[in-house]
């Protein structure tokens, strides 16, 4: 099937156009699977992250206004879909556990990607999710701390938190 133009794609989806929905799920699937399981850690849970996103993105395509990419407006969709489901299981460790803030050193040599992903899977879900929207979605603290619903600070104090348990899980798995 030949590739649709996106704005094409988008008046096409707006019709309740079936080839064109598929073809919009076909685009986006990998990548926004990519970001909600990130976030859930669960393969089932973000199936259905999956699903519900493509629902609510099909039904609100129309008041898409072009402010930003097609791709950017649909990862929206899904990261809240994804946090909404974590929400249960999301909690954020007080200030009183992360011991100083200072930063904690560097690596002691040199690591891989499954080495990084599999340390970024044990980070608390909290921080996780903090972790995961700043470092590799690119949202503003801002923005995080609305769609988890907490402060500013606390994003960042997470953010922060997440960093130095990552450089203690990595330096323990370089010494071993």
């Amino acid at each position: 099937m030949k590739s649709i133009f996106e704005k094409d794609l988008i008046a096409a989806c707006i019709r309740q156009d079936r080839k064109a929905q598929f073809e919009l799920f076909e685009r986006y699937k990998v990548a926004l699977y990519s970001t909600v399981y990130r976030i859930l850690d669960d393969e089932a849970e973000a199936h259905d992250a999956l699903q519900e996103s493509f629902i609510e993105i099909f039904k609100g395509i129309k008041k898409f206004r072009g402010e930003s990419t097609l791709g950017a407006w649909m990862k929206k969709i899904a990261v809240r879909k994804a946090i909404h489901m974590a929400k249960k299981r999301i909690y954020f460790s007080s200030l009183d556990q992360v011991d100083a803030f200072s930063e904690a050193g560097v690596l002691d040599g040199w690591i891989d990607g499954e080495m990084l992903d599999q340390a970024i899977r044990k980070l608390p879900v909290g921080c996780r999710s903090v972790f995961l929207m700043i470092e590799v979605e690119g949202f503003k603290h801002a923005e995080c701390a609305q769609m988890l619903s907490i402060s500013e600070s606390t994003s960042k104090s997470q953010l922060f938190y997440a960093k130095k348990l990552l450089r203690e899980s990595l330096n323990q798995v370089l010494k071993a």
